[in-house]
């Protein structure tokens, strides 16, 4: 036996509805699952002891209110359903049904899109208006929208970073109308919930894992589309630049995990300014070598220094956040321990 449905855990009663619905179903539904999800199904199943014909009936209960309830707030949301699962089932069932569903059993929007490749889902919406893209991509990992806001024409990047800046919370409504439409074109199911996305900190976190190309040419539209808007974003962020703001310890530690070659690329394109915090920094030898490296490097291509720069940023943004350094936005107020 079991036990009462209420002590038994979401993985046991996903064990027992695949043994109730027999093979073939459930083989089906493994096939749409995650390895690690079929891993764990397959373990809850070998471990179940005795299962009663009951248990199997409460079960199938339970996904058939579940399933019912989804329909409803699909239809017609979350008040709709509750008023209608409280006349079939009374007011209590209804509350229980509806909170596991907006609870345990809740998808973030767009969660099929996820699973997709990013080259592939940008063969979908870079003819999207800028507005639906940015709405799509700010549900994505930083790694999958940065690829994608690369990718898109440098006309409607800072358009696209600029929205995802703005944008607050969205109705489930519009949210359901996108995922409907990209959903069709991509031939997949989807769930959906009704959070938040966007902001300052999504298109930091995007901007801090694009191409320094692509990063400077974002910020440099926005400085001229919304000044107010660029100045909150590059303070969050931290650009090659941006190494002055270090103090002598940070750049020093920073200095020896440095390959010489990306340093010297590095520098053969900033002023003054970066080069001799840099230098002031290094032994006298150290500092000469370096000076030589750039001098006999010669003209290198831009794209070079930019990808030494983006390196060399990587590498102080994991030492910040091992705590290994400190570092200070442009904006940011002295910090005094």
């Amino acid at each position: 036996m079991v036990g009462k449905q209420s002590d038994m855990s979401g993985k046991q009663k996903a064990a027992i509805f695949l043994l109730a619905v027999g093979a073939d179903v459930s083989s089906e539904v493994m096939k749409k699952l995650a390895e690690a999800e079929v891993d764990t199904l397959t373990y809850e199943i070998a471990r179940l002891e005795k299962v009663t014909p009951d248990d199997k009936e409460r079960v199938l209960q339970e996904f058939q209110e579940l399933m019912m309830a989804q329909e409803f707030i699909t239809k017609g949301g979350i008040d709709s359903a509750r008023g209608i699962l409280e006349k079939a089932l009374g007011t209590q069932k209804a509350i229980d049904i509806i909170n596991r569903l907006t609870s345990s059993l809740q998808v973030r929007p767009f969660d099929f899109v996820r699973r997709q490749d990013p080259s592939h889902l940008l063969n979908f919406i870079q003819n999207e208006h800028p507005q639906t893209i940015a709405l799509i991509i700010s549900y994505l990992d930083p790694q999958k929208s940065s690829f994608i806001i690369s990718s898109l024409p440098h006309q409607i990047q800072a358009d696209v970073a600029r929205r995802i800046a703005k944008m607050d919370r969205t109705s489930p409504e519009v949210l359901r109308e996108v995922e409907r439409v990209l959903e069709r074109k991509l031939s997949t199911l989807s769930n959906e919930d009704y959070a938040s996305a966007g902001g300052i900190d999504a298109v930091v976190d995007i901007l801090n894992n694009v191409d320094r190309g692509t990063e400077k040419s974002i910020i440099e539209a926005l400085e001229e589309e919304d000044p107010e808007l660029a100045e909150e974003i590059k303070k969050k962020m931290f650009v090659f630049e941006d190494i002055v703001l270090l103090d002598d310890k940070a750049i020093q530690k920073t200095l020896r995990e440095l390959d010489n070659q990306d340093l010297a690329k590095a520098l053969k394109a900033v002023d003054t300014e970066v080069q001799e915090k840099i230098f002031r920094n290094m032994s006298k030898r150290a500092a000469a070598l370096l000076r030589e490296d750039m001098e006999f490097m010669g003209p290198i291509r831009l794209k070079d220094v930019e990808e030494a720069q983006q390196k060399i940023v990587n590498i102080i943004r994991k030492l910040e956040e091992e705590g290994e350094i400190v570092v200070a936005r442009a904006g940011e107020d002295e910090l005094v321990v």
